[in-house]
């Protein structure tokens, strides 16, 4: 059992457990030991984004990683898909980003690279947690690592993704605004963008190591809408703190989520042959429109429970190449090994610029089922509110309610002692009664363990 790992790695408030400098310390040396394998000189690479905290965790991973006799090679600040291809590109047997997404500064994370560029498994983080209680493995005092900066880690990643964009398109004639999130994408970005040719106009690009995801970003596209309409743009880019999410805003303010991204790639894809599997991976909260487009283009929809790591784990399993979440991570495999908001950006500027329509009508293939989510909160180390026979009731009337044109989705937090309870169908007030008639079962069995 992973005590430690949540579904996107260690992450929590920083200075306080489990973000301290000891126990990343620990997991530095952990992590260390079980890569640590034949008699090459082993290498790490570790980035990270903006945040304060960040000066803290890097030098205390570092630590542990040389103490095993791990080379260290420091990114600096970039995005979370630059480290996984930094991860492969340099024959590195593990790589970390040091980052809490899309969480305010005072959180941190740590996220886990294998050799190969993809995110840990489960197993893998287990046995990880199960060398953190082990006597750590010290090399000898003439083997233990150096730890050295890459300082061209920025560009490494700038050509990498601009050699994903279709050769022969340019962006000129576009004028993109892009949201950086003061954020780790906050170079990279708009030099991506300039250099296809793009008319860039950058916002929330100055990084104080306490701004990231301040208003900005893609979990607060307003600031990006606003600008979008008062700079007369074509459209906008919006990033998360370390820039593996994309929310784009077309050119009227109006927010395209990553249900809608997914479903323009999968249908250029397919269109020019370059779709795998038959289909697209989604998870279980992206809409039933997103659903029911997929299958009228002939094509398929797996789903799989939330977290961009299961739905790589999909993709790879059933041989398909787009996949991604609504929250707007989008992973394309045949580039990347995980989600890359800019990347994922580029293929709908691709997209956009053949079909020769605005972002509006180029990203708008299909209406959304209202889709209701509320969270309910239920007392730490009580007992399971879904074991409880009306909860069960409530949940089994909900589905027959909705029928074959909607669903009911209970998802317990990995994190927190909290029930999500999400329902979507075609009827708004139908959706809205379902929800809170299972909270309200959840809530009434709480109030009688």
């Amino acid at each position: 059992m992973r005590k430690l790992f949540g579904t996107d790695g260690v992450r929590g408030l920083a200075n306080a457990e489990p973000m301290t400098p000891e126990t990343m310390l620990r997991l530095a040396l952990a992590a260390g030991r079980h890569f640590t394998r034949g008699t090459h000189r082993h290498r790490v690479v570790i980035g990270k984004d903006t945040r304060l905290s960040g000066y803290m965790i890097e030098p205390a991973l570092t630590a542990g990683f040389v103490a095993v006799g791990m080379d260290v090679l420091l990114l600096g600040p970039v995005p979370t898909p630059g480290v996984a291809m930094l991860t492969r590109s340099l024959r590195a047997d593990l790589g970390v980003m040091i980052s809490a997404s899309h969480n305010p500064y005072g959180d941190n994370g740590v996220k886990l690279f294998g050799p190969d560029g993809f995110k840990l498994s489960d197993e893998i983080e287990a046995a990880i947690e199960s060398h953190m209680d082990e006597a750590p493995a010290l090399a000898p005092t003439a083997e233990l690592g150096r730890a050295r900066r890459l300082d061209d880690s920025e560009g490494r990643y700038i050509e990498f993704v601009k050699a994903t964009f279709p050769k022969g398109l340019r962006l000129e004639g576009l004028k993109i605004v892009v949201d950086c999130a003061n954020g780790a994408a906050y170079k990279v970005a708009p030099a991506v963008l300039w250099e296809l040719g793009a008319d860039v106009i950058p916002i929330a690009r100055a990084p104080d190591g306490f701004n990231i995801n301040a208003k900005c970003g893609a979990t607060h596209p307003e600031t990006l809408q606003s600008a979008v309409v008062a700079h007369n743009a074509h459209l906008g880019i919006a990033l998360d703190g370390d820039a593996d999410r994309l929310i784009m805003v077309d050119e009227h303010g109006h927010v395209i989520d990553g249900d809608q991204l997914m479903a323009m790639i999968t249908r250029g894809f397919a269109r020019e042959g370059r779709l795998q599997g038959g289909g697209l991976v989604a998870t279980i909260m992206s809409n039933l429109g997103l659903e029911r487009y997929i299958e009228g283009l002939g094509l398929k929809l797996a789903r799989t429970k939330v977290g961009d790591r299961y739905v790589i784990e999909r993709m790879r399993g059933d041989g398909i190449n787009v996949g991604g979440e609504q929250s707007g991570h989008i992973i394309l495999s045949d580039f990347a090994t995980t989600g890359d908001g800019l990347l994922a950006a580029l293929q709908i500027l691709a997209e956009t610029l053949q079909t020769q329509r605005p972002m509006s009508e180029a990203a708008h293939l299909f209406d959304t089922y209202p889709q209701l989510l509320k969270n309910v909160r239920f007392k730490k180390g009580a007992a399971d509110p879904l074991r409880a026979a009306p909860v069960a009731q409530a949940i089994a009337a909900g589905e027959k309610a909705l029928g074959r044109e909607g669903r009911v989705v209970i998802r317990p937090s990995g994190t927190e002692p909290v029930i999500r309870v999400m329902a979507e169908g075609q009827d708004k007030s139908l959706v809205t009664r379902v929800v809170d008639d299972i909270c309200g079962a959840i809530e009434q069995a709480t109030r009688s363990a």
